[in-house]
């Protein structure tokens, strides 16, 4: 799928506005998310931190539970069509060095992808511009449902 530069830039600003309700009293690093789905819905979510830190959420994550737990997901068949990461301080967000999703949700968006057939792309954002790439690309020879059937 081709997407226009409104389209980059308006889930690229999902993404901005989800870092506005981070929760991250600890890190003070912000992480939004913004997950655009084949029927034009996109799903948010902010990074939320604990003191245990083990037990922190990263914003991708959020994102995807959002998908799960509202039936979205099953509507849409898990066509996720693109992805949008920016971070940085409180109210900050895409100011300073470009934000990638971390391994662990390279890996939890690759399961929602695979489900659903798609490679989607990844736009992540900071002060010097916005790298595109594909989920294929920052996750190679990704594991996934396929790998268990």
């Amino acid at each position: 799928m081709t997407f226009s530069t409104q389209q980059r830039d308006a889930l690229i600003a999902a993404a901005r506005e989800a870092a506005t309700r981070a929760y991250a009293p600890y890190s003070k690093f912000h992480v939004g998310a913004a997950l655009l789905l084949a029927d034009g819905s996109v799903v948010t979510g902010a990074n939320v931190e604990n003191a245990s830190y083990g037990l922190s959420l990263c914003a991708e994550t959020v994102a995807v539970s959002g998908i799960l737990s509202s039936g979205t997901f099953r509507e849409q068949n898990g066509k996720l069509e693109a992805v949008a990461v920016t971070g940085g301080a409180p109210g900050a967000a895409g100011q300073g060095d470009t934000v990638t999703p971390c391994g662990r949700c390279r890996q939890i968006l690759n399961e929602i992808a695979q489900i659903g057939g798609t490679d989607p792309v990844v736009w992540c954002d900071g002060a010097e511009g916005v790298l595109e790439t594909r989920l294929s690309e920052l996750l190679p020879h990704a594991f996934g449902p396929a790998n268990l059937l």
